[in-house]
């Protein structure tokens, strides 16, 4: 347990209230209780303060305390500062114990680095390279010539195809699949599917992570590229040769098609989909569910099928759903209209 002045002091926070109270856990401000410590970012969740059963609140610096049973940590930032209080009180458990298992499987041409930690029914095949602290979980394998750097962690069944190389500080958490062969066919004169040889590779930069059931591609001849410090949520496709900015943040379900460059520091939502042989440029928001057809060459944020710039994508979205309302009255117009003509033709006649 830490004291709330204590969490503070780390936060470089102001403590309004009880310095000494005991804090030993951090819960969202719903569920928290006495002994917890909880936080409010988000305006719409202010109103749970009044109720909330936990002891202490983190809170921005423009926030209007009214409990007085509860002690505030008065912070600059409330979301960075929970954050850091959740990795205060809730350290990851990262560490293991140095050592080969009895049961790993491991080629006689493998460069192990100092520290390494390779577990049960691992497989490592010949010409790997694996850097100094570098974790590799159960079940996991390493195909031939596979370079991995230092402080990387590969947990449980995560499969990692040849001549693939994976950078330092990354994450590949379970049942991801790295370099397995691109989906490229040509249909051949008989009209049968023949199969393009998938020779590439793929390249995993410095601190990078990769949720749990992502498949990367290798390239068909060259490489299928994750930039530096990007990060990949559950259940994501990348085709083969994509090329993934630097820091650019995916969301589970996406799909990128074959050869299209994401630029750094891209944000795409959950369920976006994305053609093959495009581009985006830097800083590009696409939002959830959203279809990409073309290049996105200006920075902003885009959403839609096809993806549109957000302004006029929500202009449209408005125009559709006026149509019910509109299709009546169309009706109404069609039908004087169709009077008048009536009208006029009568009294063509009658001049005539």
């Amino acid at each position: 347990m830490l004291s709330v002045g204590q969490i503070a002091d780390r936060l470089q926070g102001e403590v309004i209230g009880n310095r000494d109270l005991l804090i030993g856990d951090i819960r969202g401000i719903e569920e928290a209780g006495q002994g917890d410590l909880t936080f409010l970012s988000n305006p719409k969740y202010a109103r749970y303060v009044a109720s909330t059963g936990s002891s202490a609140v983190i809170v921005g610096r423009d926030y209007e305390m009214k409990r007085e049973d509860l002690t505030y940590i008065v912070v600059d930032d409330s979301y960075s500062a929970f954050i850091a209080a959740l990795r205060l009180l809730r350290p990851l458990q990262t560490e293991h114990s140095a050592g080969i298992a009895s049961t790993a499987s491991m080629s006689q041409n493998v460069e192990l680095g100092e520290n390494i930690t390779i577990g049960p029914n691992v497989v490592v095949e010949s010409g790997c390279v694996i850097g100094d602290r570098t974790v590799i979980l159960a079940n996991s394998v390493l195909g031939r010539d596979v370079h991995i750097g230092h402080d990387s962690v590969i947990y449980p069944n995560v499969t990692i195809y040849a001549k693939s190389v994976i950078g330092s500080h990354v994450s590949i958490h379970s049942g991801t699949v790295i370099g397995a062969d691109g989906f490229g066919f040509t249909k051949s004169q008989d009209g049968e599917w023949e199969k393009i040889p998938q020779t590439g590779s793929v390249v995993v930069e410095d601190d990078v992570e990769i949720g749990a059931s992502v498949t990367i591609d290798r390239g068909t001849l060259g490489e299928t590229l994750i930039g530096q410090g990007s990060k990949l949520d559950n259940l994501i496709h990348v085709a083969h040769n994509v090329r993934v900015g630097s820091n650019t943040v995916i969301a589970a379900q996406t799909g990128i098609s074959g050869s299209t460059t994401i630029g750094p520091g891209n944000m795409i939502a959950g369920q976006v989909g994305i053609v093959g042989h495009i581009e985006t440029t830097e800083n590009v928001i696409i939002e959830a569910q959203s279809g990409v057809s073309k290049s996105l060459l200006k920075p902003g944020r885009y959403f839609g099928h096809p993806a549109k710039e957000h302004s006029l994508a929500l202009r449209q979205e408005g125009a559709l759903r006026q149509l019910p309302n509109l299709l009546p009255e169309l009706r109404e117009l069609r039908r004087r209209l169709r009077a008048i003509e009536e009208e006029m033709g009568f009294l063509k006649e009658e001049s005539e």
